[in-house]
């Protein structure tokens, strides 16, 4: 009989648990694009290690996943979420958030520090992980870069790292100085850590709520202009390039910050880069409708922003892809557009739109989509990868690439329902996640 064991969470309404003593899953297309492995087989996982790849045991007694139709990959992870707690436990608890995950298929993810109080000292770490225990799903806080997140001084940055946080970052506000940037960096060398950058210079970016150009002045809304982004990430890279630092820029949404990062990556600097599914989909004109599901820091660029990004993700200029799933409140979205917060949800959405608006569309192929939703955000964070391979623990997303299905944001697991996709039709869903010695499976 299926369950799940005694300490761990129940799974969300309408997925199954399981334990993963002992369960295989059958004929599977068993999809793994860095060990070059594309075979529909079985798998079988027991004490929650792969144990054989190949045809299911006549004897065996566990449980069986039908696996027909369903691709297994390695688990997905999303290096930039918000999980809100402690602090605003309104908008989402780390709980919440990994059950989110779950239903997009995630079976890891780094929240940023952006709580209340910052993710600044090991009691904080520790709690974020505590409240994590018994879900499918690794969660690995980022530390903040500056002492409660203030932009002032250097957080306890040794500590946050005996505490085990696998990067920092003031992530929703930039660094304020170069010179607090510089010795960030210079403290990455010695902990082999990762300095990731909300790249944006607020003297530039001032009021701003959307893109600035033809589309804002039409609108009459204040304009948040891509050269602040740039500006930025430039300091950055010249930071990085200057010290031997490590600098991962977060989501990136300017063709100009595509081609600062791939002129760096060529001279050999040591920065990394993410974009989100949101900045690779949707352009500032779909702001016309003032709706405040669209309004995101930073904001949505132009079509040639996008073409950008894409490309930037070809050629792996763009490492990862990653939500910056940030949950508001129903009530707090739904006032004037100026006065809304910045944020969108996107753990549940990510793989979706990602097969549907970039897969399929042969934009890229199902190999760079899954390595950039899993094995090179965990690389950047230094966190072992994911395989599908004898012996290695099982770390799996299970998904139907031709799955149809609508967003609505009303059935979300997520606490809050700000999605931008709402109403959108998605072909490919995850439908299941393995990790931590369990398997929570949605139900047909």
């Amino acid at each position: 009989m299926s369950h799940s064991a005694d300490n761990h969470i129940n799974p969300p309404e309408g997925w199954q648990g399981y334990n993963c003593h002992n369960l295989a899953i059958r004929g599977a297309r068993l999809f793994d694009p860095e060990l070059k492995l594309d075979m529909v087989s079985d798998i079988v996982i027991l004490e929650g290690k792969i144990s054989s790849i190949g045809p299911i045991p006549k004897d065996f007694g566990g449980d069986i996943i039908e696996g027909k139709e369903l691709t297994v990959c390695p688990g997905l992870f999303d290096m930039h979420v918000h999980l809100r707690e402690p602090g605003y436990e309104y908008k989402e608890t780390v709980q919440s958030g990994c059950l989110a995950a779950v239903a997009g298929g995630f079976t890891g993810v780094a929240p940023m520090p952006n709580t209340n109080p910052p993710t600044d000292t090991p009691a904080t770490v520790n709690f974020i992980r505590q409240q994590s225990a018994g879900t499918p799903v690794d969660v690995h806080p980022i530390g903040a870069i500056t002492a409660g997140r203030k932009g002032d001084q250097l957080s306890e940055m040794a500590e946050l790292n005996k505490a085990g946080v696998t990067g920092y970052s003031d992530d929703g506000s930039p660094v304020p100085t170069a010179e607090l940037m510089r010795l960030a960096l210079e403290y990455t060398m010695m902990s082999n850590s990762v300095i990731i950058e909300h790249a944006e210079d607020t003297s530039l970016s001032g009021k701003g709520v959307m893109d600035e150009g033809a589309v804002s002045t039409a609108l009459g809304l204040p304009g948040w202009p891509s050269i602040a982004e740039d500006i930025d990430v430039y300091r950055c890279i010249r930071l990085a390039e200057y010290t031997g630092g490590r600098i991962h820029i977060a989501h990136l949404s300017t063709k100009e910050s595509v081609q600062l990062v791939r002129e760096a990556k060529a001279r050999g600097v040591n920065v990394t880069a993410e974009t989100t599914p949101h900045h690779l989909t949707l352009d500032c004109t779909i702001l016309e409708g003032y709706n405040s599901n669209y309004k995101v820091n930073p904001p949505l660029r132009t079509k040639a922003d996008i073409d950008a990004l894409i490309e930037g993700l070809k050629d792996e200029t763009i490492d990862a892809i990653a939500t910056d799933h940030a949950p508001h409140a129903h009530d707090e979205k739904e006032v004037e557009f100026i006065l809304a917060p910045f944020g969108m949800i996107g753990l549940e959405t990510a793989l979706g739109v990602v097969l549907t608006k970039l897969v399929k569309t042969k934009k890229i192929t199902l190999s760079r989509a899954v390595q950039a939703l899993s094995n090179a955000p965990r690389k950047i964070l230094n966190l072992p990868v994911a395989k599908i391979e004898v012996g290695a623990i099982a770390n799996l997303t299970i998904f139907n690439s031709d799955e149809k299905w609508t967003v609505d944001g009303t059935k979300m697991l997520s606490k809050s329902q700000n999605t931008p996709f709402g109403g959108w039709e998605l072909t490919g869903r995850a439908t299941g996640v393995v990790n931590k010695g369990i398997a929570f499976v949605r139900r047909d």
